[in-house]
């Protein structure tokens, strides 16, 4: 039965990772060690039956994107569903401020219920970002995708077709750089990998 790959790539490393929450502000690049990955994650795929390369507006997947594209010769298509959590408040917020809210905590104790303050749910992410996926299953029911996006964006996608409640988001790890594969038919969804390092080339 014809299948889609989808190989999920979390965009590499930046200075602000670990430190404060980026949300959707532009204007954010790769650092020299997120470079790095994005040229190691193009070694991996370069050589794959790539349909498509599909990355988010933000700089730091579109940069991730970027060696990939160029030695494919493939266009990099944008993708507005599969962009990062709207943070609202939170965004540019550092992580020890928040830990300091209320909100936060319960935020991180029931993601499948808890609204960020001017922002979105995790339900709603989940729901757009898969969205997203099956209308690329429909565009190429057989062929292989790139999708440069965003930790908890790619977390919610693989949580919907595992079955697993995003309440238990924390327990699963996407790390930058890394490569996580997806593979979709009509009947089943199958995770092939997950968290891949960026210079690890299988599977697949």
């Amino acid at each position: 039965m014809a299948h889609t790959i989808f190989h999920l790539v979390r965009h590499g490393d930046h200075d602000l990772i670990g430190h404060l929450v980026a949300g959707r502000t532009p204007g954010i690049s790769l650092n020299a060690l997120g470079r790095a990955q994005a040229e190691a994650t193009a070694a991996t795929l370069e050589h794959r039956p790539l349909a498509a390369i599909i990355a988010t507006p933000l700089e730091r997947t579109q940069e991730t994107a970027a060696p990939l594209a160029d030695r494919c010769r493939l266009a990099i298509r944008v993708e507005e569903d599969l962009v990062d959590i709207d943070f609202g408040e939170w965004t540019m917020i550092p992580f020890d401020q928040l830990d300091r809210d209320p909100r936060w905590q319960a935020f991180n104790r029931f993601r499948s219920g808890t609204p960020i303050p001017g922002g979105e749910t995790m339900v709603a992410v989940q729901a757009r970002a898969v969205r997203a996926l099956l209308r690329l299953w429909r565009e190429f029911p057989s062929g292989e995708v790139a999708i440069f996006s965003h930790g908890d964006v790619i977390k919610s996608m693989i949580m919907h077709f595992l079955g697993i409640a995003l309440d238990f988001v924390h327990r699963i790890e996407i790390s930058p750089g890394s490569r996580s594969v997806l593979a979709l038919d009509e009947d089943s969804a199958k995770l092939l990998a997950l968290n891949l390092p960026a210079s690890v080339r299988e599977p697949p």
